[in-house]
């Protein structure tokens, strides 16, 4: 009978662990070398935090500069077919409008976050 208690309280406690960690924010870093826009705000040159939320593919991504939110979104985090080389910023170029930022990814790893709301996808994600 103590057996079966026991069992009962590791299952629950691995359960309330899983759970506690697919609702964990994610954390990553972004360097900009030139003023970027995402959703209309305008991000400059130099080092952020990233930030994101959420359950499956969908999160809600914070970008900090310092303690401070400077802008928030929705992406999706996508599934690369090989580990990225670096860290990288993708963006999207346009003649005579700002630079907008699709995506982000992370040295070594093999996922990425796409900005929802970008128009161009990024190369080598499965979806």
């Amino acid at each position: 009978m103590r057996c079966a208690t026991v069992s009962k309280s590791l299952v629950l406690g691995l359960a309330v662990l899983l759970a506690s960690t697919a609702f964990a924010a994610t954390k990553g870093t972004l360097h900009l070398q030139s003023a970027t826009t995402i959703n209309g705000t305008e991000l400059k040159a130099g080092d952020y935090k990233l930030l994101w939320e959420g359950t499956g593919p969908s999160v809600e991504l914070s970008i900090l500069q310092g303690k401070n939110v400077v802008a928030k979104t929705q992406a999706k985090v996508v599934d690369l077919e090989t580990k990225s080389a670096n860290d990288a910023a993708v963006v999207h170029k346009t003649d005579g409008a700002a630079d907008s930022l699709t995506g982000v990814r992370f040295e070594g790893k093999k996922f990425a976050l796409e900005i929802s709301g970008s128009s161009d996808g990024m190369p080598a994600a499965s979806k």
